[in-house]
């Protein structure tokens, strides 16, 4: 399968995240490009792609071989290399890359301190550039700086055949859901008219429910709100007792099954507190639901 595409690898020496973030116009683009593991690095694999490098790859990082040995013993294993595109990085934030010289024109990459940028098929050498620069110069956390990197590559030209699928994957030790996986982030747009548009929406959607709360930002129940709160519970169907403005054990009951039904168990803080971010999605689907 001949993957023409662009993508980012990246790691967070800040935080420990290894991400890739992936573009094509090829059906599922996230089932074959991106690899990565918790505290061992991120492998992307495209053009004609070897499948086999991202499993092979993260074994040998694993066993404290760096990016670049790493790159040159996929490479020396495989006959058909010259077709091949690869980007690595590893836990020192050394970053390897390859283009084979069969590649589809325009093909190429571009490296620096904790990443790759790497594409093949491409309107031109303007699609790394502009990824490498969105990539250094966004500041958030490593998720929003490789979608930034997607976009602007986008912007500068992306695949010449157009776009059909994306895929953001970023990884962290016990960092998933309810701690029991290292997947940060995990999100395909398997087909789409514009994938890294609808990638950001659901990115927007994966940080609402699975995003972290700045405790600072809690706001207690407690008066108007414990009011406001038993009411939208009352109208959602949730509460049937008395709208008394105490936030009692019935109504701290009404609102953890609340947050269950709707996918926020993350985000259920206990002692009458709520993320205010929860609070306006409870006070949309309220004014909704009336």
């Amino acid at each position: 399968m001949r993957l023409s595409t662009f993508s980012i690898v990246a790691f967070d020496e800040e935080t420990g995240d290894f991400g890739v973030a992936v573009q094509s116009k090829f059906l599922a683009v996230g089932a074959v490009v991106p690899h990565a593991a918790a505290g061992i690095g991120a492998i992307a694999t495209q053009a004609l792609a070897n499948v086999f490098f991202g499993p092979a790859g993260l074994d040998l990082l694993a066993a404290d071989t760096g990016a670049i040995d790493t790159l040159e013993h996929l490479l020396a294993e495989d006959e058909g290399r010259d077709l091949r595109q690869v980007g690595i990085v590893d836990t020192d934030g050394t970053a390897a890359a390859f283009t084979g010289e069969r590649c589809m024109e325009w093909a190429g990459h571009l490296t620096g301190p904790g990443y790759a940028c790497l594409g093949n098929l491409l309107t031109g050498d303007a699609v790394v550039e502009a990824m490498e620069e969105a990539f250094e110069q966004t500041e958030a956390a490593l998720a929003d700086r490789l979608l930034a990197a997607l976009a602007a590559g986008q912007r500068a030209g992306g695949d010449r055949r157009g776009q059909q699928s994306a895929a953001l994957v970023v990884v962290r030790e016990n960092a998933g859901y309810g701690g029991m996986s290292d997947r940060l982030v995990d999100l395909r747009v398997d087909d789409h008219p514009t994938p890294i548009e609808e990638m950001q929406r659901l990115y927007g959607l994966h940080q609402l429910y699975f995003g972290v709360t700045d405790p600072s930002r809690l706001l207690k129940i407690e008066g108007t709100l414990a009011l406001e709160v038993q009411r939208m519970l009352h109208t959602l169907g949730y509460y049937s007792g008395a709208l008394t403005g105490i936030y009692d054990e019935a109504t701290r009951a009404a609102l953890e099954h609340w947050h269950g039904v709707e996918n926020f168990e993350e985000r259920l803080w206990k002692d009458a507190f709520i993320d205010p971010e929860v609070l306006a999605f409870m006070r949309e689907k309220h004014d909704t639901t009336q």
